[in-house]
């Protein structure tokens, strides 16, 4: 490693945990009283998410009932951390060096660095992800969910040794309010338990009464980013209907005015090119659009021939290209393959019970194993490009398969996704997406689950793991509140 590289990483690690700590100094602070476990395991979180390294200095128990006055010894017998974070918020402060993450922001919260940069993760922490998102396609099925099955099938969904340490989380009272999200930026931040408490008061209702998160649904929730969407969609997502826009004007373009930036290979030229030609804003407004159509179509059509027939009129009526698909397209048959759909406690086959509602999965193109190890390392141009007429994507060669590492020692995450549900919001730039950092392993070298809450602009920026970004429309019944008008928590 270079001294250049060694100096801003140090620098950048003392910049997070300065972060993370000065983040948390009023929650220690002596005129506040008694603090929360939350409270405390929030501190802990933030730090470790900060540097890893920094997991056993954090290992000692805090009680339910630890006052103020413990939490400010606990921090004194630290002083040497404290110290130290204090001279990276000077560092920082003073413009030395910024950190490796905030070079690689676009402003405004905005990533464009790793994923496991940004979340403080190793590469074994990366590995265990991929590892355990794998896993989830296969316990996501119908009728496989984990809660559901007999211990000795459910072992066959558990990941390996590496990353059994995820735990569902615990049960949170029904009528307990959810705290003040952290707000930072583009984003809002909680624990997960907070998220939980949040889900019960704002989210849960099922014909028009909250429902208590079960443990079915607390053990999707603690796949991390899929867990969110997960819960929220009732079965795993199945990506089938996706939309994004490609500018290919600026494609064609950029690719014959354009030259390869220093040190940069053709290959990384070409696959940078196609992903700056993405257009996540277009892409969005695409599915919202489509969704839309969709969800008027749903109406008073109580059985699937008048939705279809209610759908190609609305289409017909826009001039849409969506209206010739052919009739085994998954656009068509989109309404049928969903679970929900024919479920008694869902549409029981009545489409009018329904609605069609929006999350977006951001993954890497260069997926295919048998194709140029370049496309597998800088992203392949050509795959999964929208249909230039109808904005679908065909979705059927994503196997999660994460980018392939470029240099020694890089370690990518296999996808990340964000809930957006069926918010009213028209300026895009002021709608709400949920995700997640990682799993729930709060007693593993990982740690607790967080839940963000991004604005659109901060989600959409994405990180280098992936080079697409796809805005997938699925159904759930049209009772379920899992997607309000408005987001307020965690925002001024």
């Amino acid at each position: 490693m270079t001294g250049d590289v060694s100096t801003a990483t140090v620098v950048s690690r003392l910049c997070r945990i300065s972060s993370a700590l000065f983040r948390r100094v009023a929650a220690f602070h002596p005129g506040a009283g008694a603090v929360t476990q939350d409270s405390v395991a929030e501190v802990r979180s933030d730090c470790v998410t900060a540097d890893p390294s920094l997991r056993r200095s954090f290992a000692c128990p805090v009680s339910r009932d630890s006052t103020t006055r413990e939490l400010l010894i606990f921090m004194y017998k630290r002083r040497s951390l404290l110290t130290f974070a204090a001279v990276g918020a000077v560092i920082c402060t003073a413009g030395v060096m910024p950190s490796v993450s905030h070079a690689a922001s676009g402003g405004d919260g905005e990533w464009e660095g790793s994923y496991a940069e940004t979340h403080g993760l190793t590469a074994e922490d990366v590995k265990n992800i991929n590892a355990l998102n794998k896993r989830a396609l296969a316990a996501g099925q119908p009728g496989n969910a984990p809660t559901k099955l007999t211990p000795s099938v459910s072992a066959l969904f558990r990941a390996p040794g590496a990353v059994d340490d995820r735990v569902t989380p615990p049960a949170e009272p029904l009528n307990r309010m959810p705290d003040a999200y952290r707000a930072y930026g583009g984003r809002a931040t909680t624990v997960v338990n907070n998220y939980i408490r949040k889900w019960q008061q704002v989210y849960s209702h099922r014909g028009g009464n909250q429902q208590q998160m079960t443990e079915e649904q607390r053990e999707q929730l603690s796949y991390g980013c899929v867990g969110v969407t997960w819960v929220n969609t009732g079965p795993y997502p199945t990506n089938k209907l996706a939309f994004a826009f490609f500018d290919e004007n600026k494609y064609k373009n950029d690719l014959e005015n354009g030259r390869p930036r220093p040190n940069e290979t053709q290959a990384e030229f070409e696959g940078r090119i196609a992903k700056d030609s993405f257009d996540e804003g277009k892409g969005f407004k695409r599915a919202r659009e489509v969704a839309s159509v969709m969800n008027t179509a749903l109406g008073n059509a109580h059985d699937e021939g008048t939705y279809i027939e209610n759908l190609k009129k609305e289409l017909a009526n826009k001039n849409d290209a969506l209206l010739y698909e052919d009739s085994r397209s998954s656009f068509y048959s989109a309404l049928r393959n969903t679970p929900s759909f024919k479920e008694r406690d869902g549409g029981n086959y009545d489409p009018s019970k329904m609605k069609a509602v929006v999350y977006s999965k951001h993954f890497w193109s260069g997926q295919d194993q048998g194709g140029s190890s370049d496309k597998r390392k800088y992203g392949d141009p050509d795959s999964f490009r929208p249909n230039p007429g109808t904005g679908l994507v065909d979705m059927s060669r994503d196997r999660n398969i994460p980018r392939s590492p470029a240099k020694p020692g890089e370690s990518w995450v296999n996808f990340d996704y964000g809930w957006f549900g069926a918010q009213t919001e028209a300026d895009a730039d002021k709608t709400v997406w949920t995700h997640a950092n990682h799993y729930h392993a709060p007693n593993g070298g990982m740690g607790p689950m967080n839940v963000y809450e991004s604005k659109f602009r901060n989600w959409s920026a994405g990180y280098a793991d992936f080079d697409r970004g796809a805005y997938v429309i699925t159904f759930i019944p049209k009772s379920w509140n899992t997607a309000p008008a408005e987001v307020k928590q965690g925002w001024p």
